[in-house]
């Protein structure tokens, strides 16, 4: 495999860049959103119980918010529980684009670098075969078997960027499709969380800094 490296020439010490950082990328953005850091299970359904309960205070809320990005949307939509529906879902609306920004975080690095591994590893061959082409006007044609030894070390670079934009690529098209689904997901639970504050009885509010019912944990 080293010998594959160095026979490449200097135009892999990119490609191995690029390589190294998305497999960082990968793992980082694999682990952010696994569903039960996204979203925990059960937690729109313990909100919705805490909500139609009435035990809205304010620490609970905070508390909520810090779960996980369904318990900041679902937060968002409690902070305006008060507001007309159609102010809770552009509150709701707002908040989901900036959770959706946070989870597509390096996912556009990650496309680049699909983009740019093809490219770099196109350039590293043409160098390679200009260099030899450069060779054979000093001194001739020579061994043909030396001559095909050449053009497959040129194309070790074509290669060596196909293995790096084909997992990139098939990994930032997994990554928009899960968050995709997610957006589904959360939108749904928002849905849900509005028509049972809209069902819930008014007098059941409690005061802040009342005690109300255990907010809901982050299963992560």
């Amino acid at each position: 495999m080293l010998e594959l490296v160095k026979a490449g020439g200097w135009p892999m010490i990119p490609l191995l860049l690029l390589s190294a950082l998305a497999l960082a990328i990968i793992v980082e953005r694999a682990w952010t959103l696994r569903r039960v850091a996204v979203m925990p299970p059960n937690l729109g359904k313990e909100v919705r119980t805490w909500a139609a309960g009435g035990k809205l205070d304010p620490s609970h809320i905070e508390s909520l918010r810090a779960t996980s990005p369904l318990g900041a949307l679902l937060a968002a939509a409690l902070d305006v529980r008060h507001r007309p529906r159609d102010q809770i879902r552009e509150r709701i609306e707002d908040v989901g684009r900036h959770l959706v920004h946070r989870m597509e975080r390096y996912l556009n690095s990650l496309g680049t670098i699909a983009a740019a591994g093809p490219l770099l590893g196109l350039f590293g061959t043409v160098v390679g075969m200009i260099q030899m082409f450069l060779g054979i006007l000093d001194h001739g044609i020579g061994d043909v078997n030396q001559l095909a030894g050449g053009i497959g070390k040129a194309l070790i670079c074509t290669a060596a960027g196909m293995i790096v934009a084909i997992p990139a690529l098939m990994a930032h098209r997994w990554f928009r499709g899960r968050i995709a689904e997610y957006i589904v997901d959360m939108e749904h639970e928002a849905i849900q969380l509005l028509d049972t504050i809209e069902t819930a009885p008014a007098s059941a509010e409690v005061a802040s800094g009342g005690h109300g019912i255990a907010p809901p944990v982050s299963a992560s």
